[in-house]
């Protein structure tokens, strides 16, 4: 059975016009190495901990600047907005089909709330907390091309001819800001789209793309804004010590006009100075040490890397079954092939390597879990190749084969070909990126020994389901895995309405 939305009653849930107060017994365990009758054996100690948290339940007038509007990306989902929005059907050849958000984990997921007489109840996952309505978000941007979004869509050839048609009146008098280009960091291939660029020194272009922020936001009387990525992929930015390596090192390297600070670091510099959040989407290494110190030393959200949207996620799905399953996968071979600007971009091996190294890290946690199937140090073959088609556009072809040990010394080998319509799968993402780091804003919490309520860690590890390569604190373990990332964040927004982990146990039918 399926219900739009529900309200907790609880002694430990408290609703009031402005807020959802909550107290949350956070069940988990310490580990000790001890010595027990001369026998050192490992301890495992169940611990509880008291949990309070504070969600705002107001809702801000909310807008999203995007660094690369007028690619597939950025034009595929402000049309798909404007389209759900507008509530426009439009004819294909198979039916008249309506706008929907297919595809995002907000907008278009369930999640189970309990049973009643017999029958298992879900609910929408944005019911659980009070979220902004994508319909409502105000869109912006930056884009080294000047071409108005209309004509962005057209040259994507992403959405159905009459989609287009339609949307065209609304989009064609959106016209990006310029953006920062620097040659260096992308492909040689992207100079001719670089009409609409940002002059001056690295600090003069922070400083313009801050006065961009606050203009945005003033001229839309908006009450709180999210910068996400999602423009061309750089190649990786050096890690120099006294240029990069510390927040001082940085600022000072900004000031001297250091040539190893890429357009995607002077982005997050400068939201990082506004307290405006920033979300890479792509693989590089835009958030270099010196830039987290400097985001958690302002306490500053930033997130990302890269979108998690069809090869990597199937990766991380299905390596994770395998393992949990007592199968040793030995060698993973992912081929993709792609027609769109990004595959052009990627063809340049530079930025290609950004793109190889998001995609070989997402196993290790998995393999990591199980000491019975890998001895230390060992792994499985991991090889990533990505070639440029331009006749297969937008429409990326995702071809994998998985070879793993089984029992008594057998092989088994599962193929997989996945076609998948890149930035149709990349757009809900991006959606769900920014709604989810705009409502972790509203949220506060503190532990029982603590006084105050605080924010989240300002690195964003609540958006890692969605991202290929998790942006954690230092000394925070990474998980890739999908199942596990995904319970992370329900079972938060379940703890922020008092609401226990969903365990699947169902002991009541037991």
């Amino acid at each position: 059975m399926f219900i739009e939305s529900f309200k907790v009653d609880s002694p430990n849930v408290k609703y009031t016009e402005g807020e959802i107060h909550s107290v949350y017994a956070y069940e988990t365990t310490d580990l000790v190495h001890e010595n027990r009758d001369g026998i050192h054996q490992w301890i495992v100690k169940p611990k509880s901990v008291k949990y309070e948290f504070k969600t705002d339940t107001h809702l801000p007038k909310f807008g999203v600047m995007l660094v690369g509007w007028g690619g597939n990306n950025g034009s595929t989902l402000t049309a798909g907005v404007i389209a759900n929005r507008e509530g426009i059907s439009w004819a294909t050849k198979d039916k008249i089909q309506q706008a929907n958000y297919f595809g995002s984990l907000t907008q278009a997921s369930t999640i189970r709330v309990g049973s009643f007489n017999g029958e298992e109840i879900y609910a929408p996952f944005k019911s659980l907390v009070p979220m902004v309505n994508p319909d409502e978000i105000v869109f912006g941007g930056w884009d080294i091309s000047n071409m108005n979004l209309a004509d962005a869509m057209a040259r994507a050839k992403v959405l159905d001819i009459d989609l287009q048609k339609q949307l065209r009146p609304y989009m064609e008098h959106m016209i990006p800001l310029p953006g920062i280009y620097d040659p260096d960091f992308i492909a040689a291939n992207q100079e001719s789209r670089a009409n609409n660029v940002i002059r001056g020194t690295k600090k003069e272009q922070v400083e313009r793309i801050i006065k961009d922020i606050r203009e945005f936001t003033e001229k839309n009387q908006l009450d709180k804004v999210v910068v996400l990525w999602t423009a061309n992929t750089e190649r990786y930015s050096s890690i120099i010590p006294g240029l990069n390596d510390t927040m001082e090192n940085l600022m000072a390297s900004l000031e001297k006009n250091e040539a190893e600070i890429s357009p995607s670091t002077l982005f997050a510099i400068a939201c990082v100075l506004e307290n405006v959040p920033f979300i890479n989407g792509s693989p590089q290494n835009t958030f270099v040490p010196g830039l987290i110190e400097l985001a958690i030393h302002r306490n500053s959200l930033i997130g990302g890397d890269d979108f998690k949207s069809g090869q990597t996620k199937m990766k991380s799905v299905l390596v994770d079954f395998l393992v949990g399953a007592g199968i040793k996968p030995t060698s993973i071979v992912s081929y993709n092939h792609l027609g769109n600007n990004d595959g052009m971009n990627l063809s340049a091996p530079q930025t290609f390597r950004s793109k190889e190294i998001s995609k070989s890290n997402v196993v290790d946690d998995m393999v990591a879990s199980n000491a019975i199937l890998y001895e230390p140090g060992e792994h499985p073959d991991h090889v990533v190749v990505i070639k440029y088609v331009p006749y297969v556009g937008d429409s990326k072809r995702a071809m994998d084969e998985y070879t793993s040990e089984i029992f008594m010394g057998g092989k088994s080998t599962i193929v997989l070909h996945n076609t998948c319509e890149d930035s149709l799968l990349a757009a809900p993402i991006i959606l769900d990126l920014v709604l989810l780091a705009e409502l972790s804003t509203r949220i506060q919490l503190k532990a029982e020994d603590e006084g105050k309520f605080h924010s989240f860690h300002p690195v964003a590890t609540i958006l890692s389901y969605l991202t290929k390569a998790p942006l954690v604190p230092p000394g925070t373990p990474v998980v890739n895995a999908l199942s596990k990332q995904r319970a992370m964040l329900e079972n938060i927004l379940r703890a922020c309405v008092g609401l226990a982990p969903e365990n699947n146990m169902i002991l009541e039918y037991k």
